[in-house]
């Protein structure tokens, strides 16, 4: 009898047609977050399990923004593998400056998918729905459980999508491991990411005409003092624990970091970085602003607490007593979120990317939030591997197809294997 990797290598091959087939009509159904409405995309994941009589359910919070779950059990008891991904997508932007000037297209050029949300995250999400599908298949082979959770609103923080699942269903989320395909390029898998912390500063004087500046001070001239002044967050210095100072001390990590998310990000990634998102004041050019409103995005760095932060933050606006400051995250956790850089998931992984990709990918953590944090902030490890993020929050966005077949098939092979397929 064949091995199942060798079974599910075939069938993937087989039905090669079929799954890109799914990935570009998941592509054309608009699921742009905000506004967040993905029931049409929902609809089509749900078709696909229906289509192939697998149970499955939708845990809709808010009704637009429908969950999809689905599970089953093997034969024999074991490990809970859930697979997880996210339906919603960034917004589209200006259609103009898109190369087929459709955002949606999904138009299929030189071997490469293209439309918003095809790398963050369809390519992924369409890969557990698959891997899924085919386990269930296969499920005679395997032990334990494996869940789907296939849910809406990450894009904004997902408090009504992988967050409303641990409150109120943890029977499909709380297992011994999660598979995420978000965005990762097959050079790197990930165990960890920083911490957000986004604030919002407001600045409240007198105001006054605006020839008449001896009258009152400008909410807006204080509000540049003051996004100077928060330059100092950048200069906390982490101590993170020793397995992950020695990962992102690593030579061979720095590089991976710097080639899959740009020149510089192994040294953003130890520090505290600060982003001024949005800055808004004044009513009219000739009256001295009364208000002013800064929206900051910082990120936490491995062995720094929230906490840390918010006291450096507080010392400055001692300075400052025309400002007031509210934590506008969504999260409730206090530090960055990392289960083990050396953990049995992610050396299948790699194991499973070479083998079909011929990249052994390198372990490390990422700049940006995920949905991969819900689990581990539970302790329970989750990995995240996928696309490359070619174009993503950008126009143009595309993955290869060939790739897009290669994190079907390191998916399929590594959950089966965690789950003892034979």
């Amino acid at each position: 009898m064949s091995s199942l990797s060798e079974v599910l290598l075939a069938e993937i091959a087989a039905g090669a047609d079929e799954w890109v087939s799914l990935l570009q009509a998941f592509v054309r159904i608009p699921t742009p977050n905000p506004p967040g409405d993905t029931r049409a995309g929902t609809a089509l994941l749900a078709n696909f399990l229906a289509a192939r009589g697998l149970e499955h359910a939708l845990i809709a919070p808010i009704p637009e923004m429908p969950n999809l779950v689905a599970q089953f059990s093997a034969p024999r008891p074991g490990r809970h593998l859930v697979l997880n991904g996210h339906i919603d997508v960034f917004p589209a932007g200006d259609a103009d400056r898109w190369k087929h000037k459709d955002p949606w297209s999904g138009t299929i050029e030189a071997g490469r998918l293209y439309g918003r949300g095809v790398a963050d995250m369809k390519c992924g999400t369409t890969a557990s729905l698959i891997t899924y599908a085919l386990l269930h298949r296969h499920r005679a082979r395997l032990t334990g459980k494996l869940s789907l959770t296939c849910v809406s609103e990450e894009e904004t923080g997902g408090r009504w999508g992988a967050g409303y699942l641990f409150a109120h269903h943890p029977e499909y989320v709380r297992g011994d491991c999660c598979l995420n395909g978000e965005p990762s390029s097959a050079h790197t898998v990930r165990w960890g990411e920083k911490l957000p912390l986004w604030l919002a500063f407001t600045i409240k004087t007198r105001g006054a005409h605006g020839a008449y500046i001896h009258m009152s001070e400008s909410a807006s001239l204080i509000a540049l003092d003051l996004m100077e002044r928060l330059e100092a967050v950048t200069q906390l210095v982490p101590t993170p624990a020793p397995e992950i100072a020695r990962n992102l001390a690593d030579p061979i990590v720095r590089a991976a970091l710097d080639r899959s998310m740009g020149p510089g990000a192994a040294d953003l990634l130890q520090q505290v970085t600060l982003n001024i998102g949005v800055v808004e004041g004044g009513l009219k050019t000739n009256m001295i602003p009364s208000s002013c409103r800064v929206e900051a995005d910082i990120r936490i760095p491995f062995g720094l607490s929230k906490a840390e932060v918010m006291a450096c933050i507080h010392n400055i606006l001692r300075d400052f007593p025309q400002v007031s400051v509210a934590e506008e995250s969504v999260e409730s956790e206090t530090h960055a979120n990392w289960c083990d850089p050396e953990g049995e998931m992610l050396h299948l992984i790699q194991r499973h990317a070479e083998q079909v990709a011929g990249i052994r990918p390198v372990p490390i953590a990422t700049l940006a939030l995920t949905d991969a944090r819900w689990w581990r902030n539970a302790g329970i490890p989750a990995y995240i591997y996928g696309c490359a993020p070619e174009g993503m929050a950008s126009h143009d966005e595309s993955v290869s197809i060939e790739e897009f077949l290669n994190v079907l098939r390191v998916h399929a092979l590594s959950a089966a294997a965690y789950l003892g397929g034979a």
